[in-house]
């Protein structure tokens, strides 16, 4: 299982890489893994302005259609357009070409309820 100790996760299995006030987001290794293949992925929230754990999009997978929650309240000002023609980069590399999308944060003082690696890991294990 691939959780990466330089990112923060949500206990809706979101990971986030802060650089400055803007957050990368995708869903973790683990998620992928549950979901299994994934078809297609929905987005339709860039230049929203959204609270944290409202819902920004969907996943949709071969089993079942997954909501994506904002782990942190901001602007989505970038998404991760390779997605809809190759949803599968999910799968492949959740962490790095499957990030979905990029948030500029309206209040940083959150990700101190944000998961660490070692809490996530404790999640997951059950």
């Amino acid at each position: 299982m691939n959780v990466p100790a330089d990112l923060k996760y949500t206990k809706d299995h979101e990971w986030v890489k802060v650089d400055g006030d803007v957050a990368t987001v995708g869903i973790t290794d683990f998620a992928q893994g549950e979901l299994g293949d994934i078809v297609y992925v929905e987005i339709e929230t860039e230049g929203d302005t959204l609270n944290a754990n409202e819902v920004f999009g969907t996943v949709e997978a071969v089993k079942t259609v997954s909501d994506l929650f904002m782990p942190l309240s901001g602007e989505i000002v970038e998404v991760n357009e390779d997605l809809e023609d190759s949803p599968e980069k999910v799968n492949d590399n959740a962490y790095e070409e499957g990030w979905m999308i990029k948030i500029k944060l309206s209040d940083s003082s959150q990700l101190d309820d944000l998961l660490s690696a070692e809490d996530y890991k404790s999640l997951i294990a059950g």
